[in-house]
């Protein structure tokens, strides 16, 4: 039997994009079908629609990497799910297309507060935020992080997240809607890069102490100024290398006189134990202040998937402010880029030293760099053979 879905012809650009026939999943007995209301754009769409960036071995290879929708069956090993729940989930492909199969484990309960599109633009860059503060990052209430590609949809969700836990978000975007936006949504800090050099602001902000932690998808263009101006005991968290993967003339000392410590991270080839676990304590800690609308997704824009060539064209000039939705199914008339009301940390901050220590230890694994979601200079998704890559210029990337 088969569905409906975007298919990629042959690499290359938006042209090749058009929605044909291809075979409906089925689900494993661990495994629930969904019908897919709504999915949402990340860059690493675009660099796998180009031929750049190849599925994980086993994965769909159809775009998108999230959806929300309607589940349709229930395999007999899956417990707390029945027909009809409204869900959203982190793939690793297949989200452009009418049904997706998801391990139970990883789907999330859709807030009842939000609409399908609403909810699609959940799974990817919430986890992936999640795990590079928390996770990686192990940032704690007090401290200060710079979070580059602020205004992506990562960055959104990261600046939301850094509030909820009493932390500082500053962060970097190329233009002054952006940095509004930002600022806005909660951010303490906002730098045009395009303006210069943002190291020299982040000291002056933090009376020269630096940064406690750094989220940054960039890389080789901003390695230098990274490392000026995190603080002692700094935590860098490498998410992508959108900017170039290569530094030419790398000085240790700074890194071991400020006891730095720096981290590559990934989130598509986990493992899927891994997924699982981050997805369940994301449920436990983050989704109640979703489903209250303390937080939420910022989206830019909500389209149907029949203009899914538009939309990868508005996400590569680099458009949007936060994430681009593609809507299968006609929801109506639906609110965007609306401001939650700021979380209170007293109400929502917790712990996330030891445990999540515990997690990264039980569940880590070998990997490479990944890559961009949808974001600004770059967002979070990717990682296999990154070598390979085509390595575009930091300045296209912003969206």
């Amino acid at each position: 039997m088969n569905m409906k879905a975007v298919i990629v012809r042959q690499p290359g650009g938006v042209e090749q994009l058009s929605i044909g026939e291809y075979p409906k999943p089925q689900p494993h007995s661990d495994e629930l079908l969904v019908r897919v209301h709504a999915t949402a754009l990340n860059r690493a769409d675009i660099m796998q629609r180009e031929g750049r960036y190849p599925p994980p071995q086993g994965a769909s290879p159809l775009l998108g990497l999230e959806m929300a929708g309607v589940v349709e069956a229930v395999g007999p090993n899956c417990s707390g799910w029945k027909v009809g729940d409204r869900v959203c989930a982190l793939l690793p492909g297949g989200g452009y297309a009418e049904y997706v199969t998801v391990p139970a484990k990883m789907a999330i309960p859709m807030p009842t507060t939000l609409s399908f599109s609403e909810a699609a633009a959940i799974p990817e860059v919430f986890l992936t935020a999640y795990q590079a503060l928390f996770w990686i990052g192990k940032l704690r209430g007090g401290e200060k992080v710079l979070i580059h590609a602020g205004a992506s949809g990562v960055g959104t969700a990261g600046i939301q997240m850094a509030n909820m836990v009493g932390a500082t978000p500053m962060i970097t975007a190329g233009s002054a809607a952006k940095l509004d936006y930002c600022l806005k949504l909660g951010a303490k800090v906002a730098i045009n890069y395009k303006d210069g050099e943002f190291a020299g602001h982040i000291l002056n902000e933090t009376h020269q102490k630096g940064v406690d932690l750094i989220i940054d998808p960039i890389g080789a263009a901003y390695w230098e100024q990274n490392i000026t101006c995190m603080a002692i005991d700094g935590r860098l968290v490498l998410l992508a290398t959108m900017g170039g993967a290569s530094v030419d003339e790398v000085s240790l000392r700074k890194i071991l006189i400020k006891r730095l410590r720096i981290q590559g991270s990934t989130l598509r080839a986990r493992e899927q134990a891994y997924k699982v676990a981050l997805t369940q304590e994301f449920v436990a800690r983050v989704l109640p202040a979703l489903e209250e609308g303390r937080i939420k997704p910022v989206i830019d824009t909500v389209m149907s998937w029949e203009d899914v060539a538009e939309a990868h064209y508005r996400m590569e000039n680099n458009e949007n402010i936060g994430k681009i939705v593609l809507r299968l199914i006609e929801e109506g008339d639906e609110p965007l880029n609306e401001m939650p009301a700021m979380p209170s940390p007293a109400e929502f901050s917790f712990d996330m030293g030891e445990e999540a220590a515990e997690d990264e230890d039980q569940f880590a694994v070998l990997s490479q760099s990944s890559l961009p979601g949808d974001g600004e200079e770059a967002d979070i998704s990717g990682e296999d053979d990154e070598d390979d890559f085509e390595e575009p210029d930091p300045e296209e990337l912003e969206g």
